[in-house]
């Protein structure tokens, strides 16, 4: 065959194709992909990088993986990781481990998402890439001590929670129904037993069953302001700063004319005005004012229960369960898996914070629920978590320069339960800061649930901390606040999240915007300043006297943010 003239043609055609084939591929190369080639700005393919993750994982040796922290991981080692990542991390990885600061978004490849890539690797996968660095990409090799690597895996693992700024959705499995949240326990046990403590586990409860929920002292009752007694109480209503007593009605509950105020202890009226309060009061007039036209399912029930229904008026669960922010789980208790459940730690910023604001703001619903009787609801009905909120659900309007029964007239909140009102305006919103980066609905021992005490601006330092990206941009804490460390005046939350929002009267809540108000104003817009909060014997000119003194703030925002 090899002497066959047809054959060595053939062949010759075939080497001569393939060469020119070849020359063409390399001129297409030469001239479309290795232009630009060298360039950082552009992301990386989908399959290179699956491709460079594949690697990753396998590159690490099984003795490597399987190594642990030689020493017990506390509160200490882990905050002693922080102060590391804050000096030699955060340049790339940023404050919260998402890449997004001004040198990682141009590296190449791009820093991951330390909160998704994480859970896939072990303590000692971490450490050695730590250690070792890894190979063509902008991450070094660190030569700091062992203990000290392990303390900034400790910490990668708390790394401050923040949501995704891009849309992140996740849906209800079709079919699933409600189970309630004793069927959450088997698998959950943890969490579970931290939120049957917890007051949104314990909003309403029956006295009969419960008698310890009762607070208020009815011996001390006045009998002309307290006209029942606790025999007549089917519900009762709060255990932080009142409570309230409701007796049932048909299907739904009606609340008595009469609180227990838990800080002071003492009785007063509970009624709201048929005109000049909240909005839902003109379409239940109440003459006789005893709040016996204003029912507690179209106007609370929502938000105390799980899967309330407007038609028969009647919950999957009495008070704020599980399945209130994870939705119906019925299929992940047939089955668990991480699919079948919602998480909104794992929804982007609005999904996440809707799961809060569905119930604490203050808002309108914005259609007529099909099915209900009632004449306006002041809940979300229709709306639960995985849903859009604003599709049913709209925020008080305020009206800039107007100071309102829900408004100063900055747009801070005027009175309770309007967090998230104050929250959507702050720039922590709008960084992907959520509810829960330092609340934990499943039950801490600090006040209002948060994630760490503020006492001692443990928590607000867990980002926040001096001369870091999101700053304060000072050598240190009392220099930034001019106040002694461990002073009030030295806490973060005195001066950005003042309790300027009336509970009941005499008792107040922090505002949420986090942005400081000044003593200017209080003087041009009567809304209430920390400085003058504090320091209760001075004027607003002597607090905005001080704080012109200041040589590290501008004068022209103190005067009037």
């Amino acid at each position: 065959m090899a002497d066959d003239p047809h054959f060595l043609r053939r062949s010759l055609v075939w080497v001569v194709a393939i060469i020119v084939v070849g020359f063409v591929v390399i001129g297409f190369a030469w001239a479309k992909i290795l232009p630009g080639l060298s360039v950082a700005r552009q992301e990386p393919p989908a399959i290179e990088t699956n491709v460079a993750t594949w690697l990753l994982h396998h590159s690490v040796p099984a003795s490597a993986k399987a190594q642990k922290a030689p020493f017990v991981i506390n509160a200490a080692e882990i905050e002693a990781g922080h102060q590391l990542f804050q000096q030699k991390c955060e340049t790339c990885h940023g404050y919260e481990g998402g890449g997004k600061t001004e040198i990682g978004s141009g590296a190449y490849p791009r820093p991951p998402v330390l909160r998704e890539l994480l859970p896939s690797m072990s303590d000692g996968e971490v450490f050695y890439h730590v250690r070792n660095g890894i190979r063509n990409t902008a991450m070094p090799a660190w030569s700091m001590p062992d203990r000290q690597l392990w303390q900034l895996v400790a910490f990668m693992r708390h790394l401050p929670i923040v949501a995704s700024m891009t849309p992140v959705s996740q849906v209800t499995p079709t079919g699933a129904h409600y189970v309630g949240s004793k069927a959450c326990a088997s698998c959950h046990q943890d969490q579970y037993d931290r939120w049957s403590k917890t007051a949104m586990a314990n909003v309403v409860r029956d006295p009969k069953l419960h008698p310890e929920a009762v607070l208020a002292d009815f011996s001390k009752a006045d009998p002309k302001l307290v006209t029942f007694g606790i025999k007549d109480v089917d519900f009762v209503y709060g255990s932080n700063w009142k409570q309230r007593f409701f007796h049932k009605v048909g299907k739904t509950y009606v609340p008595y004319p009469a609180q227990w105020d838990i800080v002071h202890k003492a009785w007063s009226k509970y009624h709201v005005p048929d005109q000049g309060g909240d909005w839902w009061s003109m379409h239940y007039p109440d003459p006789k004012g005893d709040n016996s036209n204003r029912p507690t399912g179209p106007l609370c029930d929502g938000c105390h229960s799980v899967g309330y229904d407007v038609a028969t008026e009647q919950p999957a669960e009495w008070n704020v369960g599980c399945e209130m922010c994870h939705g119906a789980g019925s299929a992940h208790a047939a089955h668990p898996t991480r699919e079948n459940i919602l998480n909104p730690a794992r929804m982007d910023y609005v999904r996440a914070n809707d799961t809060c604001i569905q119930c604490h703001s203050q808002g309108q619903p914005t259609q007529a629920p099909h099915g209900g009787k009632y004449p306006a609801y002041d809940w979300a009905v229709g709306y639960h978590v995985g849903l859009n909120l604003s599709d049913f659900w709209k925020l008080e309007p305020h009206k800039l320069g107007e100071t309102t029964f829900t408004h100063f007239p900055d747009g801070t909140a005027h009175k309770n339960r309007m967090q998230g009102n104050d929250f959507v305006q702050s720039v922590m919103y709008n960084r992907g800061v959520t509810c829960f980066s330092c609340h934990d609905p499943h039950g801490t021992p600090n006040p209002a649930l948060l994630r760490a005490p503020i006492t001692d601006n443990k928590l607000c330092l867990s980002c926040h901390a001096p001369n870091t990206q999101v700053g304060p941009h000072a050598v240190s804490i009392e220099a930034h606040t001019h106040h002694p460390a461990g002073s009030p005046g030295s806490e973060c939350v005195s001066c950005h999240m003042p309790k300027i929002q009336p509970e009941i009267p005499g008792v107040f809540v922090a505002a949420h915007t986090f942005k400081f108000i000044t003593p200017q104003a209080t003087d041009d817009l009567k809304e209430p300043n920390p400085c003058s909060n504090c320091h209760k014997d001075k004027s607003t000119a002597w607090a905005a006297d001080a704080i012109k003194h200041w040589n590290d703030r501008s004068p022209w925002r103190t005067a009037s943010e």
